[in-house]
């Protein structure tokens, strides 16, 4: 059986791309990176990806006339490459139409909250504002909407006393590095079904 292609997209520091590429080289996770798609050319997952074999797409936003216009590149860059699943692992840019209608249940995204609680950024430091007990990590498919996708996974991060949003974002994206990778792991063997607003695992 052909392994699933994915792509992953990223902005920042790509812990968690890294998570990904340590789980396929590990042969824990049998897919195959095919692209890093990264709007900052000097975002250290850029050298991540290169270390690890990964081609990259590497872009300045600004120098588009639009969102459309960049991502109608990373589709034609995506189609090229078979890529078949779509994995938002730290990527801050909305995503638009261009890609989100042809990858509609292939693109998914990883949130530090339990969503639908604390949508957008800062979902870390909403969450201690709030002053809530547990909080946690979603991956979620993407729909367009804002962190607003059918969900698919999560797990809960307690919420200790005396936490700040430092200490509480180091414990969340220490889940995050484990259940992204075990979750393309159960789309790669097929026991994800999405129905409606519903995900089926197992």
């Amino acid at each position: 059986m052909a392994k699933l292609k994915i792509a992953v997209f990223a902005s920042g520091s790509g812990t968690n791309f890294q998570a990904i590429s340590d789980a396929v080289q590990a042969g824990k996770l049998d897919v195959s990176i095919e692209l890093l798609v990264c709007d900052k050319a000097g975002a250290p997952v850029v050298e991540r990806a290169e270390r690890a074999g990964v081609d990259t797409f590497v872009f300045a936003p600004k120098s588009f006339p639009s969102r459309e216009a960049y991502e109608e590149e990373i589709l034609a860059a995506l189609k090229h490459r078979g890529v078949e699943l779509i994995v938002l692992a730290g990527y801050m840019r909305i995503i638009t139409p261009v890609l989100i209608e042809p990858y509609y249940g292939r693109m998914i995204n990883v949130h530090p909250s339990l969503l639908p609680a604390f949508t957008g950024i800062n979902a870390v430091r909403q969450a201690l504002e709030y002053g809530v007990k547990v909080t946690g990590v979603t991956v979620h498919y993407v729909d367009g909407g804002l962190d607003t996708g059918p969900i698919i996974a999560q797990r809960t991060v307690d919420v200790l006393p005396g936490d700040t949003e430092e200490t509480l974002t180091t414990r969340i994206q220490e889940t995050e590095r484990v259940l992204l990778p075990w979750t393309i792991g159960q789309i790669a063997e097929g026991h994800v079904r999405l129905d409606g607003r519903h995900v089926h695992v197992g």
